[in-house]
């Protein structure tokens, strides 16, 4: 993609109704722009990443076994009627009628409408287990909306449903899920403490969520540092059950819940830092099954209620944990696999023909090579782009001036560490994988 021809509406000041980090930056950036109180328009920068960071979850969710599926956003009112949860919900739902005055309401959760889908199509032990999921928008009415797309009313999400035919079967499936988001968030680049936590509205007795580690975060957690070594353990080797139920056993605790007089983890092995939660996965049995009469035949004969879990990764609030966790005094620092670009071509000197020609026969061997580019040709001066460059995240910028060309040369650098080296045009090419 050329700049000149980007939508890329970037701002040199931080807006006046941003608090924190990331919303301040996907602003600056040209990532995003609102339209009413949490609720944003994706811009091409942004929705780049925001589709990156989906097909890493998808690519995970698929791996442990689970098919997708698409939901609506509109369901009828009658399937949460029927699980009792449609008054309970409170106001963050936001309840409509359709023309014909039937009450209908904009998803902020899927488990009635997957459990309507499972009891009409599956009747029987032997289509066990099952794990179904989608990536969808959700709306939440939120009273407060604040921090940008972190706690905003429309957001998308990653929802996975369990079915399984009895506890335990239930809880094989929880730990797949478990093992999916560590890997999910490994390959983002981000540390993640799964965190025992409480069901809310979702219901059920078995509940984590996943902070990932951030010095901006909104909450501070204390956990036993043998987590980090379990989940290395966990992405890199086989998948151990007992590995598992005792990484799940560590003691990890938001502070509010953390009593340091009876901490069970001895001071010098117990870690404080910042998180963001990302992540939330529940095994709640027959709460919805039972209600709902999502039965199947057991081995027995007998009709028996399916055994749930939901699995849930907020896919949008991910691209503002990621800034949030990667950032500098000039802007996002983005991990390669989900940048928007891999690469900005800076031209130094639109105006000089060599300068311009070397720029355009590198952008062309790139972008043949399968390389993500960013060409900088606008008609402006090196500071505005270089500040441009930093601001976006971009991985690496390749820098052309002619200067250097008259060498042969041409000038390399790494956002995330700023490091620069002078290279041959052929060398650069080999180094960004061209």
């Amino acid at each position: 993609m050329r700049l000149s021809s980007c939508f890329m509406p970037t701002l040199r000041e931080n807006p006046a109704e941003a608090q924190i980090t990331s919303h301040r930056l996907m602003l600056r950036a040209g990532l995003i722009r609102q339209t009413s109180a949490g609720i944003y328009i994706w811009l091409p920068l942004g929705l780049r990443v925001l589709h990156k960071i989906e097909q890493i979850v998808r690519e995970e969710q698929d791996r442990a076994g689970a098919q997708e599926i698409l939901m609506p956003t509109i369901q009828s009112a009658e399937l949460w009627q029927e699980s009792g949860r449609y008054e309970a919900y409170g106001k963050e739902m936001l309840r409509i009628s359709d023309r014909h005055g039937r009450e209908m309401l904009y998803g902020p959760t899927n488990e009635e409408m997957v459990v309507d889908l499972f009891r009409n199509d599956i009747k029987s032990y032997k289509d066990l287990p099952k794990m179904l999921y989608h990536i969808q928008w959700k709306f939440r009415d939120e009273i407060r909306p604040r921090f940008g797309i972190m706690r905003g009313r429309e957001f998308l999400m990653k929802d996975n449903y369990s079915f399984d035919i009895d506890a335990e079967a239930g809880r094989i499936s929880y730990n797949k899920m478990y093992v999916a988001y560590l890997r999910t968030f490994a390959r983002l680049g981000l540390v993640a403490i799964p965190v025992r936590a409480d069901t809310g509205a979702i219901g059920g007795d078995l509940s984590h969520e996943f902070q990932i580690l951030a010095e901006t975060g909104e909450s501070t957690l204390y956990y036993d540092k043998a987590i980090e070594k379990f989940e290395l353990a966990t992405l890199t080797g086989d998948i151990d059950p007992d590995s598992i139920e005792k990484l799940q056993s560590l003691y990890a605790m938001e502070e509010e819940k953390h009593d340091p007089d009876n901490c069970p983890v001895a001071p010098e092995d117990l870690r404080s830092a910042k998180g963001i939660e990302v992540g939330h996965i529940f095994f709640f049995g027959t709460k919805y099954s039972e209600p709902m009469n999502a039965r199947v035949t057991g081995p027995d004969g007998k009709l028996v209620p399916v055994e749930m879990g939901s699995y849930g990764i907020g896919v949008s609030r991910l691209v503002g944990a990621l800034i949030e966790a990667g950032h500098d005094d000039n802007g996002i620092i983005w991990p390669e696999v989900v940048a928007p670009y891999k690469v900005g071509l800076i031209n130094l000197r639109l105006k000089d023909a060599d300068c311009t020609a070397a720029c355009d026969d590198l952008y062309h061997r790139l972008t043949d090579a399968g390389v993500e580019v960013l060409y900088d040709d606008r008609d402006m001066g090196a500071g505005g782009k270089f500040a441009d460059m930093d601001l976006i995240g971009l991985p690496w910028q390749l820098i052309v001036g002619p200067r250097g060309l008259k060498d042969g040369m041409v000038e390399l650098k790494c956002r995330a560490s700023g490091a620069r080296e002078q290279l041959s045009l052929e060398a650069a090419l080999s180094k960004l994988g061209a």
